[in-house]
């Protein structure tokens, strides 16, 4: 020990040179083994690395579009909820019998439903289309032109996005001279 309580080590460096005897073309060819292996587990490792690292992103791709669906869900949920309510809204308005207040209403849930992405489906002269329209009946076409095309809407439908939350209840013309 020294006057400071230090211990004292004293360092030698390694002797860089073969031990005597040895044969250097042994010893090339054994540190070229221990490099080519060192090389494999550096690309086993690489290897693995790369698989986690595309397992993490394919994950939060999918737990991305699992949000999706599942708030799209939310929002058909809720629209189901309040449609009947609507319609009823909707139907007392046509036939005149809605209160001022409640038209005020009517407008707020239009609202709504359009800023949850609700898109309303159902416009008579539109072309017939069986994934957007449920045909409850037929109307006489007054041309040919007019053939399958909706006369009238009886219950709008709704759409979200792509998804057809529920298909308009239509009737639709049909021409009498048609084949």
């Amino acid at each position: 020990m020294s006057e400071t309580g230090d211990e004292e080590f004293e360092f030698e460096p390694e002797n860089n040179e073969p031990p005597r005897g040895s044969d250097p073309e042994k010893r090339i060819a054994k540190l070229t083994s221990e490099l080519d292996a060192c090389k494999t587990e550096k690309q086993e490792y690489l290897d693995g690395w790369q698989r986690a690292k595309a397992d993490y992103v394919n994950a939060l791709k999918r737990f991305d579009e699992e949000k999706k669906a599942e708030r799209m869900r939310g929002v058909i949920k809720a629209a189901e909820a309040l449609l009947p309510a609507f319609d009823a809204l909707e139907r007392a308005k046509e036939h005149g019998g809605l209160p001022e207040g409640f038209a005020g209403i009517v407008r707020q849930l239009e609202g709504g439903f359009s800023s949850l992405g609700l898109e309303p489906l159902g416009e008579a002269g539109e072309a017939f289309n069986p994934a957007l329209h449920d045909a409850l009946g037929q109307d006489p076409a007054p041309s040919a032109g007019a053939d399958d095309t909706v006369s009238a809407v009886l219950e709008r439908g709704w759409k979200l996005g792509d998804s057809v939350i529920r298909p308009a209840k239509v009737r639709v013309y049909h021409f009498a001279g048609h084949a």
